[in-house]
């Protein structure tokens, strides 16, 4: 159950995080293992697993974690210059929390292709 993962005990306030956004649909912190200088994880409350779980009925959360990195790349001063959101999904995809979360990047030039 992707609610017993560290991001659901992350959203249950059991772990600590250093958070830097949260409304009543997400939360968001900083990564532990930046890979740029501004590295946030995006996860809404809800526990989805996989990008690939959401079903039509997360059409509007879906939306909202795009709409809600625009609000966190505009506070941390990013937006401007650009950033990168990165949903990782399943193993292949170098998935390793099973609960749905967007890596916001940005802070220095992003090449590409990513990896």
């Amino acid at each position: 159950m992707s609610d017993d993962t560290i991001f659901g005990k992350i959203i249950r306030g059991e772990v600590p995080c250093d958070k830097v956004y949260e409304d009543e649909d997400y939360l968001a912190f900083k990564d532990i293992n930046p890979a740029a200088p501004v590295h946030i994880l995006i996860i809404p409350k809800k526990p989805i697993p996989m990008l690939t779980d959401a079903t039509a009925e997360d059409t509007a959360l879906l939306g909202g974690l795009l709409l809600t990195a625009n609000r966190i790349a505009a506070k941390l001063g990013i937006a401007e210059n650009g950033f990168r959101c990165v949903v990782n999904c399943g193993p292949g995809g170098g998935q390793l929390v099973y609960h749905l979360h967007m890596h916001l990047l940005g802070g220095r030039d992003l090449s590409w292709p990513p990896g």
